[in-house]
């Protein structure tokens, strides 16, 4: 006997299921269309007509539930693409574990509101923007690292990255994850502060800056007086660079995270000293150059930071600076810088009274002009 209904199922080429449902009654309905059909035509040619057998019924229920599910083989791929998206469309939408960690610097207000009212003042606060990195590289959690297991332990401090108690290599290279690969900080690493164990909070603040475009956390030359006691001391002499006053700094001649060169000073793009950034006049090229400039330095007869003496000499008397290298004997110094054509006891007046062009001349070999 035939089932009330029938339920087909045709594959949608390996890509969805079309689903059919027929009642027996329409099998049945269309099967006697069929016989009648038969009948008349076999009638027309004489033959025989076995319409009543029960076999023969069921054998045309076969044959149209054949071409039922034929047709419904042929259903719009658009409607099995749409419930292949649907089904996978929550895959696709679901976060990697990674991202899921973080929960956005909106989360951490509500806990730090007053770290974070400081904090989205700062330059760091940019970072929020920061949609190449991802939520590794935005916000607090850029530097404390992913705070969702944080927040669910109720503010548990063992779930995320707590800069207090840490040591200076662990905080500074934080920092440097980010700022490392910066040409001003790409020298950090064999700088004198590093081999000091002096790190990045040790100068920086980043809640707490007291002064915002490097986020200090004391303003210069203050800040570099903690440590450079000796500094502060020259600049305190009656001939010094004005550093107190302000129109010089610190950082204009020193870079803090560190140089190629001695004392971490900068240089310029030509490889020659800071000093000639201020200087120019004093750089040359000279057809006939004063080798201590070139070879020693400024620092050869000036004291950068101040002096006792005017023109941040090293010595009171120009004569006794020039003479501790120009010497009467040429032959005693093997070849050295020769000395003065006159006798020094008879003759008071500075060697640069004469030889005025003392840092290089274009003109004269003795640099008198």
């Amino acid at each position: 006997m035939i089932a009330r209904t029938i339920t087909v199922h045709a594959s949608m080429h390996g890509t969805g299921e079309a689903r059919a449902t027929i009642s027996a009654g329409d099998i049945l309905a269309q099967g006697n269309h069929w016989l009648r059909v038969t009948r008349k035509h076999r009638c027309g040619e004489g033959l025989p007509i076995q319409s009543n057998r029960p076999a023969f019924r069921i054998l045309v229920s076969i044959c149209f539930l054949f071409v039922v599910t034929f047709a419904a083989g042929q259903t719009s791929p658009s409607t099995a693409g749409k419930s292949v998206q649907s089904a996978t469309a929550p895959l696709a939408n679901t976060p990697s574990p990674g991202v899921s960690n973080y929960v956005g610097a909106e989360t951490c207000k509500t806990c730090h509101e007053e770290i974070y009212n400081a904090w989205e003042k700062t330059p760091h606060w940019k970072t929020t923007l920061n949609t190449k990195g991802g939520p590794s590289k935005q916000g607090c959690e850029g530097c404390h690292g992913p705070g969702a297991d944080h927040v669910a332990g109720g503010g548990d401090k063992t779930k995320i990255f707590v800069f207090e108690g840490k040591s200076r290599q662990e905080t500074s290279a934080r920092c440097l994850s980010c700022h490392g690969e910066a040409h001003e900080q790409s020298h950090f690493a064999q700088s004198a502060h590093s081999s000091s164990d002096v790190g990045c909070l040790d100068c920086h603040s980043p809640h707490h800056a007291k002064e915002k475009e490097f986020l200090l956390a004391q303003g210069q030359p203050q800040l570099c007086y903690g440590c450079h006691t000796s500094a502060k001391a020259d600049f305190a002499k009656p001939y010094h660079h004005r550093v107190n006053e302000g129109l010089v700094q610190c950082v204009d001649c020193h870079n803090p995270h560190g140089t190629g060169t001695v004392r971490q000073l900068r240089s310029l793009p030509s490889g020659d000293f800071v000093c000639y950034k201020c200087h120019v006049d004093k750089q040359g090229p000279f057809v006939y150059e004063h080798v201590p400039v070139k070879t020693e330095g400024c620092s050869s007869c000036h004291s950068p930071h101040g002096s006792t003496n005017p023109r941040l000499l090293n010595v009171s008397l120009v004569n006794l600076l020039c003479l501790q290298c120009h010497t009467f004997s040429s032959q005693l110094t093997a070849g050295g810088p020769i000395g003065p054509a006159h006798n020094q006891s008879a003759k008071y007046q500075a060697c640069t009274m004469c030889h005025t062009q003392i840092h290089g001349s274009n003109f004269s070999s003795v640099f008198f002009k």
